[in-house]
Formats: C-alpha cells, sequence, structure tokens
C-alpha cells in the first residue's frame, strides 16, 4: 500500500478500534461506524458469516470499503465454546463479568485439567460491489484459574498467551497485548492481502 487504505469500521466497540488503530497505524485509516446505522443481527454460525454481515451492511450504506470482525475465545475443553457466542455467554450482551463467571464454572464442571484455549478474530473486508478479502489472526494460550489484572476487556483477565511471560492480557499494558493478540495478528494478515492481491472493489 502507498497510502493510508480508508475504510469504514462495523464496529462500534472503542475497545477494539482502539486496539485496531494501534496496530494500523498510518496503513489503514478506519473510520468511525454511521450512527444511522441499524444493529446488525450476527446470526451466522461462524466467525467469518457474522463478520460479513455486518461487513457486507456497512459497505452497501456507506458505498465504501468496511472491515468488520468477529472475535471470541474458543476453549478446548468445551469442544470451542463460546466461540461465536463468547460476548453473550453469560446471558447478557457483553457482560465481561457474567461470561469469565461462567466461563470458570463450565470449565470446573468438566472436570478437565485441560485449560487449552485461544483467542480468534476473523476480519471482512468488503466492497460496495460485493468483493471481499477474508483474514484471521488467533493466539493460542490457556485460561487461569482467576482473574488476574484489570486492563483490557472481555476475557482477557483469564487468558495467559503462550507468546508472553505468564501474565494474563488483563495484566498487560495495551502495547504489550498488541504484540501477540489475536486481533494485532489478524491486522498484519490484512495488511498484507491488501499488499498482495488490492483492495476489494479494486481501491
Amino acid at each position: 500500500m502507498t497510502s493510508s487504505l480508508v475504510v469504514v469500521a462495523a464496529t462500534a466497540n472503542e475497545h477494539k478500534l482502539n486496539e485496531m488503530r494501534a496496530v494500523f497505524g498510518h496503513e489503514v485509516e478506519l473510520l468511525a461506524r454511521p450512527d444511522d446505522l441499524d444493529e446488525v443481527v450476527e446470526d451466522a454460525s461462524t466467525f467469518v458469516g457474522n463478520a460479513r454481515l455486518k461487513a457486507v451492511a456497512v459497505a452497501k450504506h456507506t458505498g465504501h470499503l468496511a472491515l468488520a470482525d468477529d472475535s471470541g475465545l474458543e476453549v478446548d475443553a468445551l469442544d470451542g465454546d463460546p466461540g461465536v457466542e463468547s460476548a453473550y455467554y453469560g446471558g447478557g450482551d457483553h457482560d465481561d463479568g457474567a461470561n469469565r463467571r461462567r466461563l470458570l464454572a463450565e470449565l470446573a464442571a468438566t472436570g478437565s485439567e485441560d485449560r487449552r484455549a485461544r483467542f480468534r478474530t476473523v476480519f471482512v473486508l468488503a466492497a460496495p460491489d460485493g468483493t471481499e478479502l477474508v483474514v484471521q489472526g488467533t493466539c493460542e494460550g490457556r485460561i487461569g484459574d482467576n482473574e488476574l489484572g484489570s486492563n483490557g476487556f472481555g476475557y482477557d483477565p483469564l487468558f495467559h498467551p503462550d507468546d508472553g511471560d505468564g501474565r494474563t492480557f488483563g495484566q498487560m499494558t495495551d502495547a504489550e497485548k498488541n504484540e501477540m493478540s489475536h486481533r494485532s495478528k489478524a491486522c498484519g494478515a490484512l495488511i498484507a492481502a491488501v499488499r498482495e492481491y488490492g483492495a476489494p472493489g479494486g481501491t
């Protein structure tokens, strides 16, 4: 890319936007999600499907390139759950505390000592003409026995990344997390894909 790629973000989550903007730097300029766009129902069964629903809706609404993500935590002992239901796992809408409590309870109920897990982010970059790029990033790690740290969001206080020094994401600074997170890896994959193939819609 010789200049910044300008795209409209499908997420209104400030935590995600800040993480992506920090990693993208000058390569990608993320514009805010339009206030007049209705919420998109995320009823697909996969991360790719939900990201595509959001990206296509924003691209059609704005007439510009749109970037959507769907992310979640996959826990091996729970057969990949909470997965696409990560944000609603505790019964509410993005109730981080409830989500973490249910995760610990479900793990305890299995009786398994397997704490392996990964965060996964899928990006769909969609153009108004229907073309798209799909990339993903993952971060392998394990679930701790209790919450540690107050930084980050979601399941961060429970997740110990393999590439780290034993601390949870919740104990790391934003910059430290961005060096190894699933979202930062997806950002890098998107930049590489646009450099190799060009942006959807011929942008």
